[in-house]
């Protein structure tokens, strides 16, 4: 598999560490908190045949810069740092596609600055928090697997866990989100790995707690494709039927077979959907 090209990008704003792959028009990956590196990402990986994908590691994620006040790690504060990227970058406007956080960061960009984006691709994601009103939610404390979620979570903050036992914590916290955890390994084939950026992934838990933007999502004025699994335990998939329901040019795929991963559960209906959503477009 051909690797990822790294790039250190200049904005306005700061350094970002951002790398890039495919052919064909720019499209924005990133996740709130995840930090990629040259062996790419599972969902970035989707799109190559079809975009330039451009995959961003955001403040206090791998080598791009710290943040110099707490602040700007908040949501839309990314937004802005996105904005500058894309300016850097040369590109008037470009495609937007995040999976789980990332998906709740496409709804904050098509909000602020739909002028800048084609359309956006939102899977698994959700407009406001998803774990206290929903049970189906891993996240809720009624859910079976509540606890040892929010213990794999913990244990892949610690610092000291060295590279076996972190692969093996991954393992177990992404099979809680596969609808079918036997398979695994056959979907997670590719030598594809990332870390976590603790500093973002706190912020974001806290902020979490007041994310609601459900009132402002007419104001969202491109296409936008939402994709979810049925079974989908992280952001069950009421929420993407209320961002189908609010967004005024959305489209809604609901996965069959799938819980959080479908671009990896329903991979060929995945990228059939896709690219049915492009040719719509022209």
């Amino acid at each position: 598999m051909k690797g990822w090209e790294r790039k250190l990008l200049h904005t306005s704003r700061a350094v970002f560490e951002i790398f890039m792959k495919g052919e064909g028009d720019p499209l924005c990956v990133t996740h709130h908190y995840s930090e990629f590196n040259g062996t790419g990402d599972y969902f970035a990986e989707t799109f190559t045949g079809t975009n330039r994908v451009f995959l961003i590691n955001l403040r206090e994620a791998g080598g791009s810069d710290k943040a110099n006040a707490p602040y700007q790690l908040s949501m839309l504060e990314t937004i802005y740092d996105l904005e500058a990227v894309r300016e850097a970058l040369g590109f008037h406007h470009w495609g937007f596609a995040g999976h789980s956080t990332g998906g709740m960061l496409g709804i904050i960009y098509g909000i602020h600055f739909s002028k800048s984006l084609d359309f956006t691709v939102i899977v698994g994601g959700a407009a406001r928090e998803y774990m206290t009103f929903s049970k189906d939610c891993i996240y809720n404390e009624a859910h079976p697997e509540f606890s040892r979620m929010q213990d794999l979570i913990e244990a892949l903050k610690q610092t000291d866990v060295s590279l076996d036992k972190r692969k093996e914590l991954s393992i177990e916290r992404t099979k809680l989100s596969l609808h079918h955890p036997e398979k695994y390994h056959e979907l997670f084939s590719l030598c594809i790995y990332k870390g976590m950026s603790t500093t973002r992934m706190n912020f974001f838990i806290r902020e979490l707690q007041v994310f609601d933007v459900t009132r402002k999502l007419e104001f969202i004025s491109v296409p936008t494709l939402i994709m979810c699994g049925r079974f989908d335990v992280q952001c069950p998939l009421k929420y993407s039927i209320e961002m189908a329901e609010g967004i005024p040019d959305s489209r809604l795929v609901i996965f069959e077979r799938s819980n959080h991963y479908p671009f990896l559960e329903e991979a060929d209906r995945f990228m059939d959907e896709y690219a049915s959503f492009l040719s719509e477009r022209k």
